[in-house]
Formats: C-alpha cells, sequence, structure tokens
C-alpha cells in the first residue's frame, strides 16, 4: 500500500535508577529515566481490513477488520497482546466520547534491541504501549492530557502482564528524570469491573503519583550492556511468590527501599553529589541483599564485575531493573577515568551503551 502515515509518534525507551522490586507495591517509589531509543508507531486509515505490522519479533503482523465496533483479530496475535490492549482502551473512550471508529493499518519499528533482536533491557513493551496509545489519540483527535493517556497505557498493561510497576510506562510518557510511586494495580482492576476507561481517567488512583526531579548536576550516566537479557516478568513473580517465606523480611526491604529512594529524591532536588551516589550504593547492597534471601541471581558475575569496575573508577554503580542480566547504570563525576572504566568494561566483553537522556516532554498535569 502506497499511501502515507497520518500519524506517527515515538516513545522512549527508559531505566530504572533506583527502587526496583519494591515499586510493585503500591505507594512504593522509584526513581527512572527515559533514554534516547525509541519505538515509533505509525497509523493510517484502511479499507475493509487493518493490518498491524511490526520489526519487532522477527517482522511479524496480524490483519484483523470490525465486525460492528468490535476489532476481530485473526489467529496468532500473542507479539502483539500490548498493542491490542492499547488500541481497546484507546477505542473505549473514543466511543464515549462519540467519535466513530476507525480502521486503520498500524506500523510498529523499535531501536530498542541489538542488530540480532537481542533486548537491552529498556523497556520495549512499556515503549510500544505509550507509542500505540498516544498515536491512536492523535488518529481519533481526542483532546486527552499526558496525565490521561498515562492512565490508559496503564490500563493496556494491566490487562496484558500480572506483574509490573507501571513506571516504565510511566518514563516512557513523560521523558526526563521522574520521580514515581505506583498506582494499586488490585483497586484499579476492581474499578474497570463498574467503570469505564472514560471514567477511570478522571479518578485518583490510590498510590499513584508522578513528579520531574533534576537531573543529576556534574555527574555523567553511563550504561553497560551484559548482552545477556533478562525475563523481569518471571523474576519479578518470583520475588512476589517467596516474599512471605522464612529468613526474607520483605517488610523491612520495602521500607529501606523507600528510605533509599526518598533520599536519592531529596539528593536531586538539592543537587547534592555525594548524597545521589550514596543512594545508588545503597539501592545496590538492597538489591544484592534480596537475590541473596530469594535465591535469585539478580547481580549475576558480569553485572558484579561493571559495578565493581565502575567503583574503582570512582562511580557509583547498580543494576538496573530486575537485573539477571541486561544492562547495569553508573553515576560518575564528569572529571573522572571514564576512559579507563570504558575500557575495562571492553576487555569484559561489556558493552557501553551510547545513551542520552529524552528530554521532558508534556505536562503533568
Amino acid at each position: 500500500m502506497s499511501h502515507a502515515w497520518a500519524t506517527e509518534v515515538r516513545a522512549p525507551g527508559k531505566l530504572y535508577v533506583a527502587g526496583e522490586y519494591a515499586v510493585v507495591e503500591a505507594g512504593f517509589p522509584a526513581v527512572l529515566v527515559a533514554v534516547d531509543r525509541y519505538v515509533t508507531v505509525r497509523v493510517r486509515d484502511a479499507a475493509e481490513t487493518g493490518r498491524i505490522t511490526s520489526d519487532l519479533h522477527a517482522g511479524s503482523w496480524l490483519e484483523w477488520y470490525r465486525r460492528d465496533s468490535d476489532m476481530v483479530v485473526e489467529p496468532d496475535h500473542a507479539p502483539f497482546s500490548f498493542v491490542l490492549a492499547a488500541i481497546r482502551v484507546v477505542e473505549e473512550v473514543a466511543l464515549a466520547l462519540g467519535e466513530p471508529l476507525k480502521i486503520f493499518d498500524l506500523n510498529i519499528t523499535s531501536e530498542l534491541d541489538d542488530d540480532s533482536g537481542r533486548k537491552f533491557g529498556l523497556g520495549s513493551s512499556a515503549a510500544v504501549t505509550v507509542a500505540t496509545v498516544r498515536a491512536l489519540c492523535a488518529h481519533y483527535r481526542l483532546d486527552l492530557s499526558r496525565m490521561e493517556q498515562l492512565k490508559l497505557a496503564l490500563l493496556a498493561s494491566i490487562e496484558v502482564q500480572r506483574s509490573g510497576s507501571g513506571g516504565d510506562i510511566v518514563a516512557s510518557m513523560f521523558g526526563g528524570w521522574i520521580a514515581y510511586t505506583a498506582f494499586d494495580r488490585e483497586w484499579v482492576r476492581a474499578a474497570r469491573r463498574d467503570h469505564t476507561s472514560a471514567e477511570l481517567l478522571t479518578m485518583e488512583w490510590p498510590g499513584l503519583s508522578v513528579r520531574r526531579v533534576p537531573p543529576p548536576e556534574g555527574l555523567r550516566l553511563l550504561v553497560g550492556w551484559t548482552g545477556s537479557p533478562a525475563s523481569t516478568s518471571r523474576l519479578v513473580g518470583a520475588v512476589q511468590a517467596r516474599k512471605s517465606q522464612s529468613g526474607l523480611d520483605y517488610l523491612q526491604f520495602l521500607t529501606q527501599s523507600r528510605w533509599c529512594v526518598d533520599a536519592l529524591i531529596e539528593a536531586l532536588d538539592e543537587g547534592r553529589t555525594n548524597d545521589i551516589l550514596a543512594a545508588i550504593r545503597r539501592n545496590r547492597e538492597l538489591l544484592r541483599e534480596l537475590g541473596e534471601r530469594t535465591g535469585m541471581t539478580i547481580e549475576t558475575p558480569t553485572l558484579r564485575h561493571l559495578i565493581e569496575t565502575a567503583e574503582q573508577h570512582g562511580g557509583a554503580a547498580k543494576t538496573s531493573g530486575a537485573g539477571g542480566g541486561d544492562c547495569g547504570i553508573v553515576l560518575i563525576d564528569d572529571d573522572a577515568n571514564v576512559d579507563g572504566l570504558l575500557a575495562a568494561w571492553e576487555r569484559a566483553d561489556i558493552r557501553v551503551l551510547n545513551l542520552h537522556v529524552h528530554q521532558p516532554e508534556g505536562q503533568m498535569g
């Protein structure tokens, strides 16, 4: 089909800076940063049959059509579960606002993995969900705030995923450095049974808060990739399953994580470099202890080497996200021997990702 795409939206990937694992519990905080690798979603009107295509999942695609207002999808749509959930929630709101539903083609391209298709751990499912929500809101000309679009993306994500905090969706929606506390997923699931998506957009969600924090002045963010992809849902699910076991004081972990992340947020707000670095190091220890107590490998040998070499060069480092592979992050003084650190990583086959912060966009209100 030759006609041009009518709508194009991109959403950035993300990295967790602090607060992993605890942030899946309602009201617990995390700090994230959006990075300049993107998922792009393009939409254009179609005739009787729409087509969803993607360069993810080995170039998968599906076709769909409408039966009244229902979207009928040809079988085997597993790779597109987040996209389809995002389409459903946006169209529910579009109908509530009196917009006639369309048939459309939708195309997804991603920069969130390497050339061989291995994921970097930058939150591709979240970025796909955010980009799809924003693209369809634009395509249907829905006048929704960023916060309302965020709630739609969160509704789509909990339709697909049992666990998860929503932090990656927040970072992808708003960009920049973000302080986030997790919404109560069970409250939202219960409210979803009694309220439409449009009604949920106007309601206060218990636990949910999002605000910007200033980037750390004088510190450089470095990201090392271990080359070993990890399953966040498997790791988070395993910790959730074991949180009541003896020997694991989960409540103590949550309390200490909250204290640590709150201290980081305060240090970022006030530009206190030493306290920022101390909070990163403390969060690393908390996650390492959590891994030991649950028997989960959060800090793999490669991640440990990444962290220890960063420390030797004056940086503060930790796993980013669920660990078990993927990325480690470092905050290091602009004047430190960064070249020496990167050379040490190269010798250990740790790949530095050339990432920068995706600048803030959209109003929080």
